[in-house]
Formats: structure tokens, sequence, C-alpha cells
């Protein structure tokens, strides 16, 4: 991912621009597959759960899976297009009480860190990185446009922490003893974190 080329054999071949990775893991088979090294996970913007669809979204599978339907896909965005829109989200301002609380939020997930919290000692083995902090700015940055605002604020930290957060954090053994889960510790961290001076805006 990171070196933007792979090989395969003795041939290397270059990624061209844009690319992304996108990974899967099945909770109930391990069977042939290996989890990835925290270093790895890191490397992944976000860790997306998908749940056991709702009633009607589940109907409309069964309808859609099991008739006549078929869905023309069409071009919407080019490779060039990407790429101007990345440059773009790059440029959104994010305030400086939106900085901090980013990095609160992400060292308060380090039980090593000067003035952790008792209950991150207990529940957390290792907390979450540089790239974090990164991360966590970036997809607040696409979700303020996406919302049609041309700043970041706390929501958007907050809106993303689970998806950004959830591959970076290790819980301890008394945490997963306690049956307490990595949404479970974010979520405390989120209720626990205090958000800055400005007024937040979903």
């Amino acid at each position: 991912m990171q070196e933007k080329h792979i090989t395969v054999g003795q041939h290397t071949y270059e990624l061209q621009q844009p690319f992304f990775v996108l990974a899967t893991q099945n909770p109930i088979e391990q069977e042939g597959t290996y989890p990835l090294p925290e270093a790895q996970r890191d490397r992944f913007l976000f860790h997306v759960r998908v749940e056991y669809p709702s009633k009607e979204e589940e109907r409309e599978i069964m309808r859609r899976t099991t008739g006549g339907f078929s869905a023309e896909i069409g071009h919407i965005l080019d490779g060039e297009d990407i790429l101007a829109a990345q440059e773009i989200v790059r440029k959104v301002p994010v305030p400086e009480h939106v900085m901090d609380y980013v990095l609160d939020l992400v060292r308060a997930t380090r039980p090593g860190e000067i003035g952790a919290s008792d209950y991150a000692r207990e529940m957390i083995d290792w907390g979450a990185g540089p790239r974090a902090c990164q991360f966590l700015l970036l997809g607040g940055k696409v979700r303020a446009l996406l919302k049609g605002r041309f700043h970041v604020t706390d929501d958007d930290i907050a809106a993303l922490a689970h998806p950004v957060l959830r591959h970076r954090v290790v819980p301890t053994f008394q945490a997963e003893a306690d049956g307490v889960t990595i949404d479970n510790i974010i979520e405390h961290l989120l209720e626990s974190t205090p958000r800055g001076e400005a007024a937040s805006v979903l």
C-alpha cells in the first residue's frame, strides 16, 4: 500500500494514481487467514463494521437477487477527478480547537501517556499512533464538505472516531474478560474527552 507498487515474481509494477486497498475480515471463520499485525492494520484509513441488514433491506436483497432486476453502472468520476477532489479536501481549514480535540482524543487512547486516565490504563493495552490523528482530520474534512460546510467541527471528528480508532486500539485482557469491546472503549473516550470552545454544528 504505502510503497505504491507491487511485485509479482521478478517483476515490479507501479500502481497508477489514485489507488486504494480494501480488505475484508470474516468474524466467524479464520481458517486460512491470519490477523494482520497492528502496524499493518494502522495503514488502513477506516475499519468499517458491516452488520446484518435491516428487515426491509433484506427484503430488497431477496427481491433483487431472485428476480429479473439488473442494474446499469455508469461512469461518474475518473482518476483525475478523484485526485482533484483530494486536493480540495486538503485545503479545508481546521480550527485550532478541533486540532486540540483530535490530539486529546487520540492521546487518551495511550495508557502509557503522562496523565493517562485510570480507565485507559485498565482497559487499553496499546493506543493509537499519529496516523489516527491524520486520518481523523482528513476524514473530518471530507465529512464537512459532504455536509455542505467549509470547516471541520468536533462533530465531524466524533462521527469518525469509531471507524478510525477501532483497529488501532488494543484492549487489555481485563477488558476482554469483562466483555468490554473496542467500541465500548471508544464511546467512553468520546464521553470523557472535552470538546473545544466553539459550538458544534451537525
